[in-house]
């Protein structure tokens, strides 16, 4: 048997569609789009918040989970190497139903995190370094951003590719320029002491950082979901899974070990945690910082700055677009195989992308964005915290259910070819999916219930602590921030259900 029985599983509907894929995507087009979806620029100020036990539990986390996921990925992805990746996993494991209304909340994931956390970056970055906008501009600013993404999402793979590789270098030269600007400002100006102490790891920090540290250790399944348009996906996958995996911890470790150096720990905030560190060490090459920590840039350092608030903004608009390539390709097999209405399935025959899904998810885009920034009262810090949470809890509720995947199709399903195994036989199997499958699950909790476990049986510490900043003794707005949009998704995905019934 091999991985056509999958393929067989799908609708009728899909056989035409797949006549209009591409193979475009060669091996370091994977490892580009794999660098720019995993490297998460938006939430490097939230771990760096968190101070130096943030390195730690990054360094925790990448042996119990960042592994286990690639290890994942990589068998799932060479074993089943078909169009949809993650829906068609979890379709052979659990059926049409789960599948398509776990594939909703994975996709609906990329228009609230364009429209919310990145866009707010996006404009919080600019802001900075160009110019104020009043609201109104600030509006059309987001929505350019928006649409931006929507265009290159919609245009040919062989075309669109080149997007999330000039993420990939983005970040490359950014972080790479960064982490030697840090190391030029504290030979001239010196560093902030880090001590031993604040290494250690503690529960409560656990809990608070857990979401964001995580959610930038995910997107290895993205390239899955275009599998059929890469030149060989059997080979491609566990390459690009190894190699991306190493740039990432580093490309994301460095800068944040840099910001702990740079800015004071009473100063690094979530949203502007970078974006402040970058203007702070840019002070080396023309500027100065006031004694109350007011930077101000001059001659070269203003240029610098510009030029990297720029990557920055591309750095976060590729992210977007790279995590819409893959999810908005899931998406669409999944409404042509009967999950959902069948015109959103429709891929275009000119172009090979779905781009019914792709103009969907930015009208999608556009209402979280005007709505978020309009019910925030212009409280960008909140919203950044509220709409990150989100789109977190939403991705990684998906993954609950498509992580076990793994384990129910080496039993279901053993004699696919498996290019690449995990080893250890059914006890490795078993290991790395309860370890993927419960930290997540694990997270999810965490985000609905900022600080779970804190101060439970006796120990210190106080729960409402960890709820996200501007939600400060407000546990039931930031709750109803969560629950609601849950539930909605959740009502979504089951619509979608009941609208592909003619398909099927």
């Amino acid at each position: 048997m091999t991985s056509t029985r999958g393929s067989a599983d799908l609708a009728d509907d899909w056989t035409r569609q797949r006549s209009r894929l591409r193979r475009a995507l060669r091996r370091v087009d994977v490892f580009f789009l794999l660098v720019c979806t995993v490297v998460g620029l938006d939430t490097i100020g939230s771990v760096a918040a968190h101070g130096p036990q943030g390195l730690t539990w990054m360094v925790v986390l990448a042996v119990v989970f960042f592994l286990p996921y690639g290890l994942l990925v990589a068998e799932l992805g060479t074993a089943f190497p078909l169009e949809g990746g993650p829906y068609v996993w979890t379709k052979l494991a659990f059926g049409r139903f789960v599948a398509g209304v776990n594939q909703v909340l994975y996709w609906v994931t990329n228009p609230i995190w364009i429209g919310g956390s990145l866009t707010v970056v996006a404009l919080t970055t600019f802001r900075s370094f160009f110019v104020d906008l009043d609201p109104f501009w600030t509006h059309v600013a987001g929505l350019v951003f928006v649409w931006a993404s929507v265009l290159a999402v919609a245009s040919s793979l062989r075309v669109g590719k080149w997007v999330p590789t000039a993420g990939g270098l983005a970040r490359v030269v950014l972080l790479g320029f960064f982490t030697v600007s840090v190391v030029i400002y504290g030979l001239r100006n010196g560093f902030q002491p880090l001590h031993a102490h604040e290494f250690a790891p503690t529960y409560p920090g656990f809990v608070a950082l857990v979401p964001a540290l995580i959610f930038n250790f995910v997107g290895f399944e993205l390239p899955n979901t275009a599998a059929e348009e890469m030149t060989d996906a059997r080979r491609t996958v566990p390459f690009a899974i190894l190699r991306s995996g190493l740039a990432s911890f580093l490309l994301y470790g460095l800068p944040i070990l840099g910001i702990l150096l740079v800015v004071p720990a009473d100063r690094i905030g979530g949203l502007d945690g970078f974006v402040d560190a970058c203007k702070t060490v840019f002070t080396v090459y023309g500027g100065s910082v006031a004694p109350d920590g007011t930077v101000t840039l001059t001659g070269w350092g203003q240029v610098f700055g510009m030029i990297c608030a720029g990557g920055l903004i591309i750095g976060v608009l590729t992210s977007g677009v790279g995590w819409a390539m893959g999810a908005h390709r899931a998406q669409a097999v999944a409404c042509a195989d009967g999950a959902g209405p069948r015109w959103l399935g429709e891929f275009s025959a000119k172009r090979g992308t779905p781009v019914r899904i792709n103009v969907l998810s930015g009208v999608l885009a556009s209402v979280v964005m005007v709505l978020a920034l309009d019910l925030s009262g212009g409280d960008a810090e909140k919203y950044f915290s509220a709409v990150l949470a989100l789109t977190i809890s939403t991705t990684f509720i998906s993954y609950v259910v498509t992580f076990p995947a793994l384990l129910v199709l080496r039993r279901r399903m053993p004699d696919v070819p498996r290019p690449f195994r995990i080893p250890g036989g059914t006890a490795g199997v078993t290991a790395v999916t309860a370890l993927t499958t419960g930290l997540v699950a694990f997270t999810v909790a965490t985000l609905i219930w900022p600080g779970l476990g804190v101060g439970w049986f006796g120990t210190g510490g106080n729960p409402d602590d960890s709820l996200p900043s501007g939600f400060a003794g407000q546990r039931f707005d930031y709750t109803l921030t969560q629950v609601v949009p849950l539930a909605a998704l959740l009502v979504l995905g089951t619509a979608f259900q009941l609208a592909g019934r003619r398909t099927r």
